[in-house]
């Protein structure tokens, strides 16, 4: 069965921007990718990070609690001819039930903190094959103009905020956590680059959070959409805007023995 979230999965498919492509390479020279090994992405929304990967292994379990998230992500391999995609509905509490083959890398993107960690890396443990590790992937992004923060608190209430301090935080606690766990050697790598979006990108990414998703908005998401367009070119009327996006990766691989 489908929550209101479900209403956000076209807007996270088609707004979310790509992790670059530095995090791909980093993890092909780190586990050796060559085309023969099984990567499970769990927390994998429409595909967000095993879509990319998906032409450097053998097999990706895409897993999501969410259907209409898993059907983005389907459609969108299809688009890509990305045929070794498995997409699976399940969630982070339920890794034993999904009856995995041996895994050698686990990816988990912006979603970590929402998990139960050391459960997570307990149960991964028993499928990660010796060599193979965990990569928890994290957007750290400036803030938009202030103007979005203003519309969000009138339609959601004080405190609505686009939130995007927490990404910091959420490194220490994935690099905390995991130091703790059967994957105690631990190591986190960040990249720094612009991005420019538009009035609509804008507007589309507060439509794929959770916070703001079209649900939970109901019948003021029109209007929602309407005052934060007016907003946005009041502040700029040239309708573009660069924030500084900074994508983070922990890797957490068994200690060598």
């Amino acid at each position: 069965m489908s929550t209101p979230y479900a209403s956000a999965a076209p807007y996270y498919a088609r707004y979310r921007p790509p992790y670059p492509a530095e995090l791909y390479a980093l993890l092909a020279d780190r586990f050796a990718l060559d085309g023969s090994q099984t990567v499970l992405d769990l927390g994998a929304g429409p595909g967000t990070v095993g879509l990319p990967l998906a032409p450097l292994v053998e097999q990706v379990y895409a897993v999501d609690p969410e259907p209409a998230m898993l059907a983005e992500g389907c459609a969108l391999a299809e688009e890509r001819g990305h045929g070794n995609i498995s997409w699976l509905r399940g969630d982070a509490a339920g890794i034993g039930r999904l009856c995995l083959p041996r895994i050698d890398l686990c990816v988990i993107g912006d979603a970590f903190h929402r998990m139960d960690r050391a459960r997570v890396a307990a149960d991964l443990d028993a499928v990660l094959a010796p060599r193979g590790g965990i990569a928890v992937v994290t957007s750290l992004a400036a803030a938009w103009p202030a103007v979005v923060d203003e519309v969000r608190a009138r339609f959601l209430g004080p405190g609505a905020g686009t939130g995007t301090g927490a990404g910091a935080d959420h490194v220490r606690d994935a690099e905390d956590q995991l130091a703790k766990s059967e994957f105690s050697r631990v190591g986190t790598t960040r990249w720094e680059r612009s991005a420019r979006c538009t009035v609509d990108q804008v507007i589309g990414l507060q439509f794929a959070r959770a916070s703001s998703h079209p649900a939970l908005l109901g019948d003021r998401k029109d209007a929602f959409a309407s005052e934060l367009r007016r907003a946005l070119l009041d502040h700029d009327p040239g309708g573009t805007y660069t924030r500084t996006v900074t994508v983070a990766v922990t890797v957490a691989t068994r200690p060598r023995r």
